[in-house]
């Protein structure tokens, strides 16, 4: 199951910064919702240049409903921007590539090694994740276990069955 596409926009942000090692850094700046797919530049200074990269169609899928309650339940739920350095005219631009509201997919991507930075969620999306998480999101049940015996034998054979099969195997 999956809602209907949220269309967006994100906002990307290069400001000067004081520091040895580079004059500037890149950020996403802000989410503005209902944004057609262009590329265009908003400000363009020494200090603050900012770009608008539309186009992106978010939706909540079911099978992520863990990873949504994981962002719902943070002390501030946020959106995770992935971007890439890519030249744009002869000039290097920080470019969003994948947007997403589950914790699992950002991590995910961080994971591969992937730039990922947040932005705050506004109140509506938070509202929206939080009534998908509630329809959607059913946690998983703890089992105990039975701790392994180290002597081996039939008992430790028959445990690692067991466990396989609780997994599907």
């Amino acid at each position: 199951m999956e809602t209907d596409a949220l269309s967006i926009g994100v906002v990307m942000q290069r400001r000067r910064i004081e520091s040895r090692w580079q004059s500037h850094q890149w950020q996403p700046l802000e989410i503005l919702s209902s944004v057609p797919d262009e590329r265009r530049n908003l400000i363009d200074s020494d200090e603050d240049q900012r770009w608008l990269f539309g186009g992106f169609e978010v939706r909540l899928f079911s099978d992520e409903a863990e990873g949504y309650f994981l962002n719902v339940s943070a002390p501030a739920p946020c959106w995770f921007i992935m971007w890439r350095m890519e030249e744009i005219d002869d000039v290097e631009i920080a470019v969003p590539k994948v947007v997403t509201l589950s914790y699992h997919e950002g991590a995910r991507l961080m994971d591969g090694g992937e730039k990922v930075d947040t932005i705050p969620a506004s109140p509506e999306i938070v509202e929206r994740m939080t009534a998908f998480v509630k329809t959607y999101y059913v946690p998983e049940q703890k089992r105990k276990r039975r701790k392994p015996s180290f002597e081996g034998g039939a008992a430790v054979a028959q445990m690692a069955l067991d466990e396989g099969k609780s997994r599907g195997r």
